[in-house]
């Protein structure tokens, strides 16, 4: 076989590896009608009807769109009434979309109303009265594939391969546990991952599920592969020998892009009153403002103003372990508050005893401050026994999703 024939036979392989590989991990399909022969001509006959799309202004009421298209006020009474056991129209909300579909006359006969990012609100007129029905989005969900390389922040790195800020965000939550964004990205560490796009009426809406990522940090290699457990909704994230990516805690408090100020010390000269003292946390140079999260599930101990430490939020933990986070702007937990690990508990400020906007994260274990960044957290719960065999076929699978491309790439460029 010569060499353009091997090449051909190894690329048409690698394409029904791909396919199969889309119909493994893909579940949802866009429904498509075959298409038929042409209709006939069609008749004259009344204005076809068509539709209008609005967007809700901020103080917008239904009755304040509606006036507009010769609802009378009985008629928007009796719309709301008999909606309202599915849905409050008086409820729409700022920023939301509103299709209006209109009859060759201009009045309304049906009104389309987006409730979230997964069903909408479609009411008909039928006579005098009015229909609802909850309906859900037909999304198409696509695979898509990206690598890249850090020159400066994720970000970047994403953003120069075509995708947005929300796959950034979702890419280093995962990885979260194990590397820290702040202190351990270096020039020229790299990442590659198979991910779900999902579209409607054919332009991208959002993105999917992460089937499986690999991220290169300091010549060490991270992996992830997304595993569901049959017959259930629940889903983690595991590496290759089934650990969980989850930890006991996230690395950091702050989505990256904060730099460590001062660190973790025994003995460092404080800033304001100039002598040398103790500093038990891990100080984050962040604005006033950006987002504090929770690095574990736990309950709210305190919440609230606390000396030099500012506005202050002391969280308990499992295992014996505390987290403090001091000199904050804003304060969105209460004291014995239930939080989730990643949740937003608050924001950067410059309370307290502080010489600019920063973050001070602290924590204990068995009463004792540790130090954050070399302390070893434990996993999360590993992969159940009895699906490891299945965990590893899906493992297989995704590695080779990972391969495929870079695979591809290599023969087509000899």
């Amino acid at each position: 076989m010569t060499l353009l024939g091997r090449r051909i036979a190894i690329l048409a392989g690698a394409a029904v590896l791909l396919i199969g590989l889309v119909a493994l991990f893909v579940t949802e399909r866009k429904d498509t009608a075959p298409a038929g022969p042409a209709p006939p001509p069609a008749e004259a006959g009344p204005p076809a009807p068509t539709t209008e799309e609005i967007t809700i202004q901020k103080g917008q009421t239904i009755s304040d769109i509606l006036a507009g298209y010769r609802f009378s006020t009985e008629e928007i009474h009796r719309l709301i009434q008999q909606v309202k056991p599915l849905f409050k129209l008086d409820k729409i909300v700022a920023g939301r979309r509103l299709r209006l579909t209109l009859d060759g006359g201009g009045n309304v006969r049906a009104i389309e109303y987006l409730i979230d990012e997964k069903s909408y609100l479609v009411v008909a007129r039928e006579g005098s009265d009015f229909k609802a029905e909850k309906k859900s989005y037909a999304f198409e969900t696509k695979l898509a594939y990206i690598w890249g390389m850090i020159e400066d922040n994720p970000i970047n790195a994403v953003s120069r391969r075509g995708e947005n800020d929300a796959l950034t965000i979702r890419m280093t939550d995962l990885f979260a546990w194990d590397i820290d964004f702040y202190t351990e990205l270096r020039r020229g560490d790299a990442f590659r991952m198979v991910y779900e796009k999902k579209y409607l009426e054919g332009k991208f809406y959002r993105y999917g599920e992460i089937l499986a990522a690999e991220f290169i940090c300091q010549n060490k290699a991270y992996e992830a592969f997304r595993f569901e457990y049959p017959g259930t909704k629940k889903a983690d994230y595991f590496d290759l020998e089934g650990k969980s990516v989850r930890k006991e805690f996230l690395r950091s408090p702050l989505p990256y892009g904060a730099p460590i100020t001062s660190r973790f010390s025994y003995n460092r000269l404080h800033p304001i009153r100039k002598i040398y003292t103790a500093h038990y946390g891990i100080d984050y140079g962040a604005p006033v403002g950006m987002p504090v999260h929770a690095t574990a599930d736990g309950v709210v101990v305190s919440a609230g103003l606390n000396g030099a430490a500012g506005n202050m939020v002391h969280l308990k933990h499992k295992n014996g372990y505390e987290t403090m986070y001091l000199h904050l702007a804003r304060i969105f937990v209460k004291a014995r508050d239930q939080v989730a690990g990643g949740k937003i508990i608050g924001t950067v400020g410059n309370s307290g005893e502080s010489t600019g906007p920063h973050l001070d994260y602290r924590v204990k274990q068995g009463g004792s401050y540790v130090n954050p960044l070399s302390w070893k957290f434990l996993p999360a719960e590993p992969l159940r026994a009895e699906f490891k065999e299945e965990f590893k076929k899906r493992v297989e699978v995704g590695r080779l999703m990972l391969d495929a491309p870079l695979v591809l790439r290599r023969i087509l460029s000899r």
